[in-house]
């Protein structure tokens, strides 16, 4: 088993193994990983026996702490099919003598979570538990499992009603610029933040990606009252950037947006339709409010984990 550093040439044989591996998706090519590589140290590496990848891992360091990885919601190793759980626990405890061979103290990990797995695809939970690893944080996301999905309640179903009386309409979109100003303004005056992707960088990840990154928009009379940028990975349609303006949740647009994206995902075959966490301040804080919204709408825990190793 020889655990290496990744570098530049190997990307071919990187996303060759995201693709064939159990439990990694296209935010671990690096057409993805690498648009924002001037912001982190990458310190992804390789795992090999003899001339055959068996396992990657996304990550970064900073200082003396390796993370997997800062700029990704989820990474860990992404391991082949063949990586049975005796041959991760040889490219785990290889890789934390080569971190500790390099001066690494600490390794912050973010495993993949379930619902984005091919095969099941837990055995680096194990190993790193060997190891000492602890959980060091814990969000939870909301959920719905396609195959039994739990209905919306009743506020949503008339939600539901009011928002297609309206005449409001939902479709796919490739006005990034438009919904990217409606975006802005809620989260500016909502929660005085702003999208970690600017418009420039998420049509460019769209443009690598675009059968996996794909943007809905709730309209009204010409007008762009709400949306969300929809992640397809794997077995799973992740929801990002939901928003809706003032017209928008007055008009209840986004019910209709959220019935139109979970039908359509168990159409074409997605088992699980995620709306994203809830929690805030690394997970000390659970936002209720959004928590009840998702909940309402069928949706149910899944925890998106971190766990801690000192090296």
């Amino acid at each position: 088993m020889l655990v290496t550093r990744f570098y530049s040439e190997m990307s071919g044989e990187w996303d060759a193994a995201v693709a064939a591996s159990r439990n990694g998706t296209f935010l671990h090519m690096r057409g993805f990983m690498d648009y924002h590589r001037d912001r982190f140290d990458d310190y992804s590496l390789v795992a090999r026996d003899g001339d055959r990848i068996v396992a990657v891992l996304p990550a970064n360091r900073r200082g003396d702490t390796v993370y997997s990885h800062q700029g990704l919601t989820y990474g860990g190793w992404l391991m082949s099919e063949r990586c049975d759980p005796v041959t991760v626990m040889r490219v785990v405890e290889n890789s934390l003598d080569f971190m500790r061979a390099d001066g690494v103290k600490e390794l912050v990990y973010k495993p993949v979570p379930h619902i984005y797995h091919r095969q099941p695809a837990e055995d680096d939970l194990y190993a790193l538990w060997r190891h000492g690893a602890q959980l060091s944080e814990c969000n939870i996301s909301f959920t719905i499992d396609t195959r039994h999905p739990i209905a919306m309640d009743r506020g949503n179903r008339s939600a539901l009603n009011k928002a297609r009386r309206a005449g409001i309409v939902v479709s796919e979109s490739n006005d990034y610029a438009g919904y990217w100003q409606v975006l802005n303004e809620v989260l500016a005056s909502r929660h005085s933040t702003r999208p970690v992707h600017s418009v420039a960088e998420m049509t460019l990840l769209q443009s690598r990606f675009p059968e996996n990154i794909k943007l809905y928009t709730a309209m009204l009379q010409g007008e762009i009252v709400a949306g969300v940028v929809m992640f397809y990975a794997g077995q799973c349609a992740h929801c990002q950037y939901i928003a809706s303006s003032a017209v928008g949740r007055e008009n209840k647009a986004l019910a209709l947006v959220f019935h139109t994206l979970i039908e359509q995902a168990e159409r074409e075959g997605y088992r699980y339709f995620d709306f994203g966490i809830s929690t805030e301040d690394h997970g000390q804080v659970l936002n209720e409010g959004l928590a009840t919204q998702k909940s309402r709408l069928g949706g149910r825990g899944i925890a998106y984990n971190v766990l801690t190793l000192k090296l």
